[in-house]
């Protein structure tokens, strides 16, 4: 019997853990192949490649963001091989899971939760006397005459972990391990209770032995892995199980990164002591969900958090600059209306992740807070993703504004294109971050911004468009021309060689660009002990740097967070040398400095080969080399 283990990533770098767990357990006794796609491959492709695979059974795994996608394709095959068996698992499916034989009729099964021994013991069935009925964790479709009856078998009971066999050592991985994420599970379940996630529903958490995890892990460093994404729901909720772990990964890393959701209000200080000194920067991520602040939301969904120690740890791992953080919100829980919600978002980004995830309630299959949507007045897609549409307190209108921010949060915030200069305007133009992120979402789109794409230059110029042409939505406080050098600032540095164009008018005559580039390479000592060490002469400095004079002193305003006029810079970026180096010379990624930049992210300078020098000098003289 020819078996084909099948699902559609949501990118091609993903890698499906669920199918190789399978295949693990079953391999021994059936022939099986894993065959992996995208939501964004052609139907007709996928078709094909399994049609010439010849298959007696191909199972599914299915979930929200590729269930509509699978569906299109499980309608295609049964037309042209009407006789291969279609068997379906995953989240998606296995609740409400009468709704889905009824809806689905080209499916013959079912498998229901934790699928390793249900699966093989289909399979076993199928190869021989069919009773169905006999495998616990299934449902199924049994004709008796003229009519179709659904059958929904008892569930499993949980599977003893120490009995399943690795699902990482294929040789056939190995080659693409460099290039694609691996998903990798210590335990399963979760110990919290919140109502709009699945996880809920399983009681208890149960771990894998810690002798395979170690070797599974080291076999996966030592076979080139590059990502680790562990997919435990609460990482750290054993303590020294996850600090022998962290232990572990940081002895045998090998350059290879580790992403772990953790919850963050219950990160002992111990653990947080040890990984601040002996962790390498950079080697882990830490995904945190926040969801909401607000008290009478997190007791509706029964999620228990102390914001205030939350507060701390994320502080105290931003402080340590070794693990990089990516916050989740929700947008859409009960009794968060949007000037709550608001409240959430600020208390939120005053942690300053490195990323903050802006997410909107979907009401999942099998969740408490689906059970009792008409509790809170909830509207929501009849199909994929179950996106809410509105509740009792944030209707619709709501909803699509909060959306502005979530785009235009990714495209800026998260992007690290442009911290030092978001981090003026949140701080010290507008109310609150939120209100700066809606006012400039709400002018993307009435720009029609979000229907055409953009490159770097135009992320620039439409945010100074925005701030020189949005009226009324830009506070008294900011200064444009403070705004502007800090924008190129950051724009020099987003680049990994000289930039052939800038996106503002460069009114610098040639003359007095001469005038600046002669006296750096005579007087180099005037600008930094590091620049002058370069030795750089002029003819150099005319290929490899660009200049800008900017009308207050930046390297107070980066030291400090002084906006002082009292003197001039210019400003000097050096391309094609070391990379890392911050405005004085020095190496970038040791903390933030005073104007609350995130580590590593020297204006986004790290990791990129722009070098960032600054000339202080008197407004006197500037204006006299001008004239």
């Amino acid at each position: 019997m020819n078996v084909v283990l099948a699902t559609l990533n949501a990118k091609f770098i993903h890698t499906s853990l669920a199918l190789r767990c399978l295949k693990a357990y079953s391999e021994r006794d059936f022939h099986i192949e894993i065959a992996e796609y995208t939501i964004k491959d052609p139907p007709m492709h996928i078709v094909s490649d399994l049609f010439s695979r010849d298959p007696d059974v191909v199972g599914f795994s299915c979930y929200i963001w590729n269930i509509e996608e699978t569906i299109v394709v499980i309608d295609m095959l049964r037309k042209i091989k009407p006789s291969v068996k279609i068997v379906l698992g995953g989240p998606e499916v296995s609740y409400d899971t009468e709704y889905w034989l009824r809806r689905l009729p080209a499916v013959d099964c079912i498998v229901v939760g934790e699928g390793e021994e249900t699966f093989h013991h289909l399979l076993t069935e199928l190869q021989g006397e069919e009773k169905l009925h006999m495998v616990f964790g299934l449902a199924y479709r049994k004709r008796r005459g003229d009519e179709e009856e659904i059958i929904i078998n008892p569930p499993r009971p949980k599977l003893d972990l120490s009995r399943l066999p690795s699902p990482h050592r294929f040789p056939e991985d190995v080659a693409q391990l460099p290039n694609r994420v691996v998903y990798f599970e210590t335990s399963r379940g979760c110990p919290f209770m919140c109502q709009f996630c699945l996880s809920s529903i399983e009681v208890g958490v149960r771990y894998f032995d810690m002798k395979r995890t170690k070797a599974d892990l080291l076999y996966l460093i030592e076979s080139g892995a590059k990502l680790i994404k562990f997919v435990d729901r609460t990482f750290n909720i054993k303590r020294d199980y996850a600090l022998e772990i962290f232990k572990f990964l940081i002895e045998n890393h090998r350059g290879c990164v580790f992403q772990f959701e953790i919850t963050a209000d219950i990160m002992r200080p111990e653990v947080l002591d040890y990984l601040a000194k002996h962790a390498p920067p950079g080697i882990f991520r830490f995904e945190i969900g926040v969801q909401s602040t607000n008290d009478p939301t997190n007791e509706a969904v029964k999620r228990r958090q102390n914001f205030a120690k939350l507060s701390r740890t994320v502080t105290a791992i931003r402080e340590s600059g070794k693990i990089d953080q990516h916050l989740d919100l929700i947008a859409g829980l009960p009794h968060e209306d949007y000037d709550t919600f608001r409240k959430t978002f600020n208390d939120v980004f005053a942690l300053r992740p490195e990323e903050l995830q802006l997410g909107f309630l979907k009401m999942l299959r099998g969740t408490g807070l689906r059970h009792n949507a008409d509790k809170y007045g909830y509207i929501y897609m009849d199909r994929s993703p179950y996106e809410i549409l509105g509740n009792d307190v944030l209707p619709f209108s709501d909803i699509v504004r909060i959306k502005r921010v979530e785009d235009v949060l990714e495209k800026y915030w998260n992007a690290h294109r442009m911290d030092r200069t978001l981090l003026y305007l949140v701080d010290r133009v507008f109310e609150s971050p939120f209100d700066f992120f809606q006012a400039f979402g709400d002018y993307w789109e009435e720009r029609g911004w979000q229907k055409i794409g953009h490159q770097l230059e135009d992320l620039f110029s439409r945010l100074w468009s925005f701030l020189t042409e949005g009226g009324e939505r830009i506070p008294a406080a900011l200064e444009p021309d403070v705004a502007l050098a800090l924008m190129k600032y950051d724009y020099f540095l987003n680049h990994n060689y000289k930039p052939r164009k800038i996106w503002w008018p460069f009114t610098m005559e040639k003359r007095v660009a001469a005038y600046w580039l002669r006296r750096l390479a005579e007087r180099p000592a005037d600008v930094s002990d590091a620049f002058a060490a370069m030795a750089l002469t002029e003819k150099e400095l005319h290929k490899r740097a660009v200049i800008e004079r900017l009308p207050f002193d930046l390297g107070a305003y980066l030291e400090c967070g002084e906006i002082r006029r009292d003197a001039h810079t210019l400003l000097v970026v050096l391309y094609g040398a070391d990379t890392g180096m911050t405005a004085g010379g020095e190496r970038s990624g040791e903390g933030a400095d005073a104007t609350g930049g995130r580590r590593g992210a020297e204006a986004g300078s790290a990791g990129r080969s722009a070098r960032p020098f600054l000339l202080r000098i008197r407004p006197e003289e500037a204006d006299a080399v001008q004239a």
